[in-house]
């Protein structure tokens, strides 16, 4: 997978794919820096187990991505979680929220992205909704979009950048 978002900005922007560019309010956590797939939504706040049951699916090509409200109070991945991931084919994770355990997710094969870390895990209600539209970073994200991340930021299109 090669591709920059510089790059599919300036070719696709303005253009039939319903671009959609993000805040630049993410930080990059996973050890892969470049990754893109189609897009899985939840909406959760300040609890994981969902999260481990989505992550603990077969997939291919697929990025998780939390609306996890913003929360700054918990992290809502944690090694475990990113390892589960990892594990299950999952590309990458975009978390509106917090994360931890940063320096051994930096180690794992997969593209994170995060506002920031929280050393205090969440709860573990089981509640969240799937698949929904969900909105923030000035994006909306709805499943089987398809995402792009690099160091320079991430994009949501319609559909697939060539």
């Amino acid at each position: 997978m090669t591709f920059s978002i510089a790059t599919l900005c300036d070719t696709y922007w303005g253009g039939s794919h319903n671009l959609q560019i993000a805040d630049p309010v993410f930080k990059n956590f996973g050890g892969i820096q470049l990754f893109s797939g189609q897009i899985t939504t939840l909406k959760t706040f300040e609890d994981s187990v969902i999260i481990g049951k989505i992550l603990s699916e077969k997939v291919e090509n697929r990025i998780l991505v939390i609306d996890g409200g913003g929360s700054h109070r918990c992290a809502l991945i944690d090694f475990n979680l990113a390892r589960i991931a990892t594990d299950n084919g999952w590309g990458g994770i975009v978390v509106y929220g917090c994360i931890r355990d940063s320096a051994l997710i930096a180690k794992l094969p997969i593209g994170l992205l995060a506002l920031h870390t929280h050393p205090l895990h969440c709860n573990k209600k089981e509640q969240g909704d799937r698949d929904l539209l969900i909105s923030f970073a000035g994006i909306n994200f709805k499943k089987d979009s398809f995402l792009y991340a690099d160091m320079d930021g991430m994009i949501v299109s319609d559909s697939m950048l060539s």
